[in-house]
C-alpha cells in the first residue's frame, strides 16, 4: 500500500466515524426527547443543521457517504428478512400491495414531471 491509499483509507474511516457519531447522537436525542421520531431521522436533521450552519462541508463527508450509498442494499436485508414473518399476508394481499406501490410510484413520477415542466416554462416566461 502506498501513502496515497493509506491517506484515502484514513479519510474514509474519519468520515464514517463522523457520520456514525452524528447517527448515535441522533439516537441518544431521540431516546431523551418524548417525540415519536426515530434516531436516524434526528441524526439526519442534525447533519442538515451542521451543513446549514457551515460546521461541516458536504464535500468533507462525500467519500464516506458514497461508500454507504454504494452498500445501501446491506441496510435493507433486515427489512427483507422480516417479510418471512408476514408470508401469509403477502400471499393473500401481495397483488394489492404491488398495485399500490406501482400506482404510487407512477403518481410520484407524473407529479414530478409535471412540476419540472411547469417550473421550466415559468422560468422561460420570466427570463425572457
Amino acid at each position: 500500500m502506498n501513502f496515497t491509499s493509506v491517506k484515502c483509507l484514513g479519510r474514509l474511516l474519519v468520515e464514517l466515524a463522523v457520520l456514525l457519531a452524528i447517527y448515535f447522537l441522533g439516537c441518544q436525542l431521540a431516546a431523551w426527547l418524548p417525540w415519536p421520531i426515530p434516531g436516524g431521522v434526528v441524526g439526519l436533521a442534525l447533519l442538515l443543521l451542521a451543513f446549514a450552519l457551515g460546521w461541516v462541508k458536504p464535500a468533507a463527508l462525500q467519500l464516506g457517504a458514497g461508500l454507504l450509498m454504494a452498500e445501501m442494499l446491506l441496510f435493507f436485508i433486515p427489512a427483507l428478512m422480516s417479510l418471512l414473518d408476514y408470508g401469509s399476508l403477502l400471499r393473500q394481499e401481495g397483488w394489492r400491495i404491488l398495485l399500490v406501490i406501482g400506482f404510487s410510484t407512477l403518481l410520484v413520477m407524473l407529479v414530478t414531471a409535471l412540476t419540472v415542466e411547469w417550473v421550466c416554462r415559468w422560468r422561460v416566461r420570466h427570463d425572457a
